[in-house]
């Protein structure tokens, strides 16, 4: 029975996400597992959360929740019928959130680890774009892709590819450490990091990035921006569903070895 103020949510996509890998370490046996989820209200004692309101929580793996409503977003109220509400997960949440208030307006190069995925870069107009798995050398290709070097570079993979990457960085280059996926399933220990001296006579600024820390109205106001975007074709979308919740395993284990093309979501 729920109480003064609480809302019973019903999971309709969730998210899967490659941080998910490092923070599930901590996890012990019967651990709920983290993450987003668009969920519908389908009971409430909350009047601002009547029955049928389309919300985004942080419930984690589950497809029912109880919430007293603190932590719960409501999509935008202009959020239209011809735009999926999955999307609140990807493009128009937390990974397009970090297009926002990143870097814009910039010649950008791209890696993937496909050639189908090089394409679809390509295809949403990165300047250069290739398949780190095929080519030759990282070095060389980072130097033909931008001879003078890079003003920004955001990092979701660190390892080895940063380290090819940070000393190409122009001297004040801004490096966003955002994730580092190439590390969270190794069992030794990491490679060495960039050479000291890169960093200090470049001057580089390295910083950790997590769009969490854009609240209240900034947030907003991002996500409003992103939705108004996509609607005018500036930004595409791609997204990766697998159906059923009884899935989850299986899509996450197939976004961490790359199976996935866009964003991974699974439908509840």
């Amino acid at each position: 029975m729920l109480c003064f103020v609480e809302v019973l949510l019903e999971a309709l996509f969730l998210t899967v996400d490659p941080y998910m890998r490092l923070v599930a370490k901590g996890l012990k046996e019967g651990d709920m597992m983290m993450g987003q989820q668009v969920a519908r209200v389908v009971e409430s004692k909350n009047s601002a959360l009547p029955t049928g309101t389309i919300v985004v929580a942080s419930s984690g793996w589950t497809t029912h929740s109880i919430s007293d409503g603190k932590e719960l977003e409501k999509l935008p109220t202009e959020w239209p019928d011809t735009l999926p509400i999955s999307l609140a997960l990807g493009t128009i949440g937390m990974p397009g959130s970090q297009l926002h208030f990143g870097p814009q307006g910039c010649k950008v190069v791209g890696a993937a680890g496909s050639d189908k995925k090089v394409a679809c870069l390509k295809k949403l107009g990165f300047d250069v774009a290739f398949n780190y798995k095929t080519i030759e050398s990282l070095e060389g290709t980072l130097k033909k892709a931008s001879p003078d070097g890079y003003d920004c570079y955001f990092d979701n993979v660190g390892g080895e590819f940063s380290n090819a990457v940070i000393p190409q960085m122009k001297k004040f280059g801004r490096i966003a450490l955002c994730g580092a996926i190439s590390g969270y399933n190794r069992t030794g220990p990491l490679p060495p990091g960039p050479p000291p001296e890169i960093i200090i006579f470049q001057e580089l600024r390295m910083e950790g990035f997590i769009v969490n820390r854009w609240q209240g109205d900034e947030r907003q106001k991002a996500l409003k921006d992103l939705m108004k975007w996509v609607l005018e074709g500036k930004i595409q979308y791609h997204e990766y569903i697998t159906e059923g919740f009884e899935n989850m395993p299986a899509a996450f284990m197939g976004m961490l070895k790359g199976d996935n093309l866009g964003k991974a979501v699974v439908k509840a």
